[in-house]
């Protein structure tokens, strides 16, 4: 048997993280992956995504895609080569709550901590049709050779709304059929519903508030049926992208023989450690396997408290803090509580607001659409800040950074921004 200070069960953005960050500290890591390295993330999610998103052409997508991951992941492989760290290319399974087995091979390994960081699948709506042919995921819509003619996205999240945004420009017809009354949830309303009105204008169709009944495959394409407003419509598609979601993975590894029972959303339940609740624990689960964040670089965060946590060491990582961007035209961004959520929680707040038609590099860069939402406390402490507009994403890390410090609105607007600059749209709305 083969003996480590800590086992890796998945090598995405979590994994080999941990297994990097644990390496550095001295500890023994064997690291079992049964795909590519790089997970998700790298291979079929975030970078395949937005090589898409900076590239003129479909064609020219497909073309940096096929460069930019394998360099990628050649990297990731180089960090793994780490004299303290092994990595197995199989799948492995428990044994028990400290043992795990490789397959094919069945080469067993007992580790003194384990971390399952096995990602997630994407998740479809249960309806009949949803096997027809030419209806994908992510990943499939990403391995397609030819350019759809006609796009219907299934879901309105952040991966429905970025590849609506891509096909679109690349010269598909997109509509994007979605249940709930709003694009993304996790943005602040205001901002959801500009960014959605600025694509409709580009030539997006959204069809929202509607409900999928159905999906059949005929001579025209794929038949999309919804109910909206309670009357039944249809949509006609090439390609259908079913973008509702992911779940957590959690298939084959034999949980029950560790001890760990699932949640009812099917995550792994873990606490502020990320540790799995149980006598003599030694197990964590980081990422989206545990369900509570479902972002690559939360997932990072989480593998460097977990190795924090088996050595001893405490850190000030802020998981109430997570920044977010959605990589539309423009991107959009947020950290902290949507004004919705304030109201509802009875939080009292001021709203500051800051727009890039005021802005001068905005306006020299011809990117005068965008509206910035900056939430204060009575006390002038920062609550969170949504935003839609060139770079949101780059002023919103900023915000999420004075957050992780404590910093008041006051502080802020004592601090000297370059101009001419994007982030003066965020000193504009703290002096506001």
């Amino acid at each position: 048997m083969n003996n480590a200070d800590l086992i890796i069960i998945g090598a995405g953005p979590g994994g080999y993280r941990a297994a990097e960050y644990a390496a550095k500290q001295g500890l023994k890591v064997v690291i079992f992956e049964g795909s590519e390295v790089g997970g998700t993330c790298l291979n079929v999610g975030c970078i395949p995504t937005k090589t898409y998103v900076h590239s003129a052409t479909f064609d020219e997508a497909r073309e940096r895609m096929a460069v930019v991951v394998p360099q990628l992941r050649a990297g990731v492989e180089g960090i793994l080569s780490n004299p303290n760290i092994t990595l197995v290319r199989e799948k492995a399974s428990f044994v028990d709550s400290n043992t795990v087995k490789a397959s094919p091979s069945g080469e067993v390994w007992r580790g003194v901590n384990i971390i399952i960081a096995t990602g997630s699948d994407s998740k479809a709506i249960p309806v009949p049709g949803i096997d027809c042919p030419g209806v994908v995921d992510s990943t499939g819509l990403l391995n397609l050779d030819t350019l759809p003619k006609r796009l219907c996205i299934i879901g309105a999240g952040v991966i429905g709304m970025e590849f609506a945004n891509v096909f679109h420009r690349f010269g598909s017809e997109v509509t994007v059929v979605e249940f709930l009354k709003e694009c993304l949830p996790a943005l602040d309303s205001d901002i959801a519903k500009r960014l959605r009105k600025q694509m409709e204008k580009e030539g997006i169709a959204f069809k929202m508030g509607a409900g999928v009944k159905s999906l059949t495959s005929g001579e025209g394409g794929i038949n999309v049926c919804f109910e909206q407003k309670g009357k039944e419509d249809s949509v006609e598609a090439d390609i259908v992208l079913m973008a509702t979601g992911r779940k957590p993975r959690t298939g084959g590894l034999n949980l029950e023989a560790a001890g760990i029972t699932l949640a009812r959303n099917g995550s792994i339940p873990v606490d502020e450690n990320f540790q799995i609740p149980s006598p003599n624990s030694t197990l964590y689960a980081i990422g989206d396997v545990n369900g509570r964040q479902m972002l690559a670089h939360a997932a990072e965060m989480q593998a460097i408290r977990v190795v924090n946590h088996i050595i001893g060491k405490k850190d000030g990582i802020r998981f109430d803090i997570m920044p977010a961007a959605i990589f539309t035209s423009p991107e959009a961004a947020c950290v902290g509580l949507t004004e919705d959520q304030l109201k509802e929680q009875g939080v009292a707040y001021v709203c500051k607001k800051s727009f890039w038609r005021a802005n001068g590099k905005a306006l020299a860069m011809g990117e005068a659409e965008g509206l910035l939402k900056l939430f204060v406390s009575p006390d002038g402490l920062i609550l969170g800040c949504h935003a839609y507009g060139a770079h949101s994403a780059d002023i919103v890390q900023e915000v999420s950074v004075l957050m992780c410090k404590n910093t008041t609105v006051e502080e802020l607007a004592d601090m000297v921004h370059i101009h001419p600059t994007l982030s003066e749209i965020l000193f504009v709305a703290a002096e506001a």
